[in-house]
């Protein structure tokens, strides 16, 4: 039950490591729905380029996506590039990340992104794809960078992020400027994300987001107090990109009123 445990339970940062290894059979454990097909395929049919890419290295992107199909040999060929037609597969967006250092985006194909844009970190160190919260990197940019290094080959890991969006549209590639309504018909974003090492030079980072309405928190005083808890407990950089302090607020008048 998404309420009794939600990922900002006991009043945990937002962003933390927070990794959990899983078994591999629980790696995709719910399977491609025609909804979800749907909205990738439209993507990947109307704006192909806003949504894949892989870097200009052409050697580079072909063994870190020929490192992927090897683990999905029945993908289709109806895309340009390998990474497409895997994200096909799955209901995950999918992201080739290299192991060693600096851990750069190699090929990705992102149809769920929240508040970025995989044409602006393709090829970027992942410490450069985290600027956005420049605190992020002091704060848990070693442990990851750790992570990616050491990890065991093709032992999956699972972690939740979370976001509150105005409404359950999985496309969202750059920040809210406003929020429309008010926070009673806001939504929860809860995104599964895992990282597996799925050669001994790459790391694939998958994301699949679910969504809650936030109105259902009235039922739940504890993940009430937990929220409130986390968002007191944004940095500057943090509250920014999170939507900024007037979204903030609301998000506490609304949590205080109930």
């Amino acid at each position: 039950m998404f309420w009794q445990n939600p990922p900002w339970q006991g009043g945990k940062p937002k962003y933390r490591l927070g990794l959990a290894p899983i078994d591999l059979q629980n790696w995709f454990p719910v399977p491609m729905t025609e909804d979800i097909a749907a909205h990738k395929s439209h993507l990947l049919e109307t704006c192909y380029n806003e949504v894949t890419a892989v870097v200009d290295d052409l050697t580079a992107a072909l063994t870190a996506q020929q490192a992927l199909a090897a683990q999905r040999p029945d993908a289709a060929n109806t895309y340009p590039d390998l990474v497409a037609n895997l994200a096909m597969q799955v209901p995950d967006d999918l992201c080739l990340m290299q192991t060693a250092l600096p851990q750069r985006l190699i090929a990705a194909c992102v149809c769920s992104p929240s508040y970025w844009d995989v044409r602006t970190k393709i090829g970027r160190p992942l410490r450069e794809i985290h600027q956005p919260v420049e605190s992020m990197n002091a704060k848990i940019g070693d442990p990851i960078e750790r992570f990616i290094q050491n990890a065991p080959l093709m032992k999956p890991f699972e972690r939740t992020n979370w976001f509150i969006h105005d409404d359950t549209q999985r496309f969202h590639n750059e920040p809210d400027e406003t929020m429309k309504n008010g926070p009673e018909q806001w939504f929860v974003r809860s995104e599964r994300e895992t990282l597996c090492r799925i050669h001994e030079d790459y790391l694939l980072f998958t994301i699949n987001p679910r969504f809650q309405p936030l109105a259902d928190i009235a039922g739940y005083p504890e993940a009430q107090q937990d929220l409130l808890t986390t968002i007191a407990s944004f940095d500057e950089d943090e509250i920014e990109y999170f939507g900024g302090l007037e979204k903030c607020r609301q998000i506490k008048a609304f949590i205080e009123s109930l």
